[in-house]
């Protein structure tokens, strides 16, 4: 497969993602800048983590607005893999691509920490190489990963299986201690842990791996290489 890696100003994590796809799991990785407006030759696109923009005004707020995103819309609504991941997922949320929003965490602090998800959905794209309700030990580091819904979208979460991660012990103050969501199809999916710093034993462990891989194996199937 061949990701996009997309680049706002203020991301940091792009060069951990490109690492993860292209070193780790030997795949194709080309950066993707956001003044871009073609995703053509892509097969999957990864949202990094960052402070886009500055994170002025609400987290990811102006980088939905950048030229890149009209094209990571139609790749979504292609049914191809786009994976945010901490600001890119709050960019997924502003674009209106994930339901709900994120809010400072609950004590109002940063926090850089390892935590313990609970894999609640493994029958995605993203999660087919994890067992169901398996624990798993992934970065995050972020201040606004506070995840929240109304009832009535948390429910449609609930019944759609939308639910990819849960935190074991909720660091953030997230509803029903969510880490990680997907879209109604299942293509999308935002978190804020950071898959894309577990991916070798160097880095503290490679629980995070499994998820690329997991959508490499959707890929093999679906993907025609010209």
């Amino acid at each position: 497969m061949k990701f996009a890696v997309i680049v706002f100003p203020g991301s940091n994590c792009d060069l951990d993602m490109y690492h993860a796809v292209k070193d780790v799991l030997g795949e194709e990785a080309e950066y993707v800048f956001h003044t871009e407006t073609s995703l053509k030759g892509f097969d999957g696109v990864l949202l990094p983590g960052g402070f886009s923009y500055g994170d002025y005004l609400r987290c990811g707020s102006i980088a939905q607005f950048s030229p890149i995103m009209a094209e990571v819309k139609r790749f979504a609504e292609e049914g191809r893999p786009v994976l945010g991941v901490c600001n890119g997922f709050q960019v997924l949320v502003e674009a209106g691509l994930l339901p709900g929003v994120l809010m400072r965490n609950r004590d109002l602090k940063f926090m850089c920490k390892t935590v313990e998800l609970v894999v609640e959905n493994n029958e995605t794209m993203f999660t087919s190489e994890y067992a169901a309700q398996e624990t798993i030990r992934v970065p995050i580091a972020h201040g606004e990963g506070n995840y929240y819904c109304d009832d009535a979208t948390l429910d449609r979460l609930k019944a759609n299986g939308q639910i990819a991660f849960t935190y074991k012990e909720n660091p953030n103050g997230s509803v029903e201690n969510i880490a990680g969501i997907t879209n109604e199809a299942g293509n999308v999916l935002g978190m804020m842990p950071h898959p894309e710093r577990a991916v070798e034993a160097l880095l503290g462990g490679e629980d995070g791996k499994r998820l690329f891989t997991s959508i490499v194996k959707w890929g093999a199937p679906h993907v025609t290489y010209n």
